[in-house]
């Protein structure tokens, strides 16, 4: 069932991050559930390598999420509110998330692949335009650095300063915010940004 109901006032320092995993992901699927598997039912498959099992069926693309997370082929930093998974931000490495948006464009203006890039971002309706996006990408910050660093690409929405909506890549700004700099245009006001994270110490 789908709720309807407004979130309280959101402190975004109030909020926990946690790895997509299998402790995790009964939390991360009542967010999908909330908002109809997202996109159609893609369940956040799109930029996975698995194309010929990708139907944007929502039941079949949820027990592909479901294995690709269980068995650490998918990743994403989980920003919960409580116990509540709110919203959350997927990244991972290049041959994990091959699919990118205007592929063969970035393939040509390219020198190196990153170590890791981020392809899909995402906020439950109760909780936008509450600093809710920078916490998630954050989040992937402070787990790649974890996880040993590394240069970390972004594909944001180049919104050129102004205000807009963007569902799943996040804006230019944004990422400038998390410390990203920007690169190169990609496809139609798309841009790639990166940012190289020190290892944890």
């Amino acid at each position: 069932m789908t709720r309807t109901t407004k979130a309280p006032a959101v402190d975004p320092g109030a909020l926990t991050v946690r790895p997509l995993d299998a402790a995790t992901w009964p939390a991360y699927a009542a967010l999908m559930e909330r908002h109809n598997g997202v996109f159609g039912g893609c369940w956040c498959t799109y930029f996975h390598t698995m194309a010929a099992e990708k139907t944007y069926d929502a039941d079949s693309n949820r027990d592909l999420k479901e294995r690709l997370v269980r068995t650490g082929r998918a990743h994403a930093a989980l920003v919960l509110d409580g116990a509540e998974a709110v919203a959350w931000c997927q990244y991972g490495p290049p041959s994990e998330l091959p699919n990118i948006y205007h592929r063969k464009e970035y393939e040509e203006t390219s020198e190196r692949e990153p170590d890791w890039r981020i392809t899909c971002l995402f906020v439950d309706k109760r909780y936008r335009r509450s600093g809710v996006s920078a916490v998630a990408v954050q989040g992937v910050l402070d787990l790649v650095a974890a996880a040993g660093g590394g240069v970390v690409e972004a594909y944001p929405h180049d919104n050129e300063g102004t205000k807009v909506s963007v569902l799943y890549s996040g804006t230019r700004a944004l990422f400038e915010r998390a410390g990203f700099t920007y690169d190169r245009p990609k496809g139609t006001r798309n841009c790639v940004m990166s940012r190289t994270v020190p290892p944890a110490r």
